[in-house]
């Protein structure tokens, strides 16, 4: 199968695809076949090697990167019930999506309902999954609440405004330009900070 493969730590350029071995699920695991793969910062962070000594995701050169992805269930191993052959399913947080093929504990799977597009499924998984337990479980945010939301205009600055704005907390976000306070406007912000024109905590005090 093709997979883009990491040989040694870097810059993109050592992002490379290749031909590779199509893994086989074990106890446990399904086989995807990979629709699409989400991208995030820390594909970015494992490539340049500033993860090397994380043991929680391995990313020892050579390794296929990618952490989060959406597609279609090809195969089971043994003790798998909650998925089944021809499923449409997302996950996150298992390394490996950058390739046509990729195994996926069955537990990380989550079926995808109908009308819900795959690759926004993907988008959702690492960046979706973040947002909402900072808005739901690490503080449960409610009416009377205010929130600020650094980044407001990236992607997962943009899910926690919508969120938070669900959860009706008033919500303050800082940017970096005009361009995206507009944006995060649009998601529902109540108030943008330009952090680069003031210094956003006297501008929150």
């Amino acid at each position: 199968m093709k997979a883009i493969r990491i040989a040694e730590y870097g810059g993109s350029e050592t992002l490379v695809l290749g031909d590779v071995d199509a893994p086989e699920p074990g106890e446990g695991e399904a086989l995807i076949k990979i629709a699409y793969a989400g991208v995030n910062f820390i594909d970015v962070y494992m490539r340049s090697g500033l993860f090397k000594k994380l043991d929680t995701y391995p990313n020892k050169p050579p390794f296929t990167p990618g952490m989060e992805g959406a597609g279609t269930v090809e195969a089971v191993g043994p003790g798998v019930y909650t998925v089944a052959v021809g499923d449409t399913v997302a996950y996150c947080l298992e390394v490996g999506s950058y390739a046509e093929l990729a195994v996926v504990p069955a537990w990380k799977l989550v079926r995808v309902p109908d009308g819900v597009p795959l690759d926004i499924a993907t988008a959702l998984q690492l960046q979706g999954m973040t947002a909402h337990y900072l808005t739901h479980s690490l503080f449960p945010l409610a009416e009377g609440h205010t929130c600020l939301i650094h980044a407001g205009a990236g992607g997962m600055g943009q899910l926690a405004i919508q969120l938070a704005k669900m959860r009706g907390a008033e919500v303050i976000v800082t940017v970096g330009s005009e361009e995206k306070a507009e944006i995060a406007r649009q998601r529902g912000a109540d108030h943008a900070i330009l952090y680069r024109d003031m210094d956003f905590a006297d501008a929150v005090l």
